[in-house]
């Protein structure tokens, strides 16, 4: 398997320039030690709109005709509707039943058709439309193009924080770790390291990396976390990028995901989704270690803030 290069990345930092926000390095809650990468800001309120901005922009004139389709519980779904329709490309997607309502609606509000399934279908439905239909298939986090523009947000941290040493990112499929790892070690080798957050009841990954091979996590277990957006797991794909690249990963507990939305919420001013908080988590919880006295060492990804209003509105109040 192919793995990406820096090169990759830097090439869609190009095609994607224009199209994303070049979110800022903003500080985190008070005393917290650590700088976040806030991007909840984006467009589409995650920072999938990268990858999903890079993958349209290499379709070939007979897939831009057709459409693209996709499975996502909701932000790369947004994503891909957004740069679909900012190219004329009709674009299909695949949410799993349960997912939150709001994501749902953005989704459709962009222009995109959806089609629904059960957690356990939604990618081998995605797949059928995609022969069916003759639509080109945008995973979203098993594909090369879509890793490569999610790499950008490490390109821009490392140009943003010249004294970073560490980044910390979420993990669900794994496409942003993979990325972000990638841009770290190509460009500041053995000066930056990059560690991955899961919640402890979706950390399929953890497990894989523990093992050395990809294991598996059935919808039934991953679907505990209140984190919606990592409830997938991580691919071959995903997996041999991480296996190599990536410089550890722990996990933090729903009390600690819910603890770190409200701390986001009044101590920087951020909408995190709770798979947003996860890094802002690990940090708080003491899960990684910081450098006292040099927050901008330490940049923890905001990866995305499209909450559920309700749940949002409960984490916010301390009633997680």
């Amino acid at each position: 398997m192919k793995m990406i290069t820096v090169d990759d990345v830097r090439a869609a930092a190009a095609r994607i320039r224009g199209h994303v926000v070049r979110t800022p390095l903003t500080v985190g809650p008070p005393g917290s030690g650590f700088l976040l990468k806030p991007e909840s800001l984006q467009p589409t309120g995650a920072f999938k709109i990268r990858g999903a901005t890079n993958a349209v922009a290499l379709l070939d004139p007979a897939q831009r005709r057709s459409g693209v389709v996709t499975h996502s519980s909701g932000n790369h779904g947004q994503a891909l509707a957004r740069a679909a329709a900012g190219q004329g490309v009709p674009c299909t997607v695949v949410v799993p039943e349960g997912a939150p309502e709001v994501k749902v609606e953005r989704i459709r509000a962009l222009g995109a058709r959806v089609v629904m399934a059960t957690p356990e279908r939604r990618a081998a439905v995605a797949r059928e439309l995609a022969e069916s239909e003759r639509l080109a298939l945008v995973p979203p986090f098993d594909d090369p193009h879509v890793i490569a523009g999610q790499g950008t947000v490490g390109l821009e941290i490392l140009e943003q924080s010249p004294e970073v040493a560490t980044i910390v990112v979420p993990v669900g499929g794994g496409g942003l770790a993979s990325g972000v790892s990638t841009a770290a070690l190509a460009v500041r080798p053995r000066r930056v390291r990059v560690i991955g957050v899961e919640p402890e009841l979706a950390a399929d990954a953890a497990e894989s990396l523990s093992a050395g091979h990809l294991v598996t996590w059935s919808p039934e277990r991953t679907h505990r976390t209140m984190a919606d957006g990592v409830r997938v797991c991580l691919s071959e794909r995903t997996f041999a990028h991480l296996d190599a690249r990536l410089d550890g990963i722990v996990t933090v507990t729903e009390d600690e995901i819910a603890r770190a939305v409200a701390a986001l919420a009044h101590g920087a001013r951020l909408v995190a989704e709770p798979s947003g908080a996860l890094a802002a988590a690990a940090l708080l919880a003491g899960r990684i270690a910081t450098d006292p006295g040099r927050p901008e060492a330490t940049v923890a990804v905001v990866s995305g803030g499209n909450a559920d209003p309700g749940l949002f509105a409960r984490l916010v109040a301390g009633q997680g």
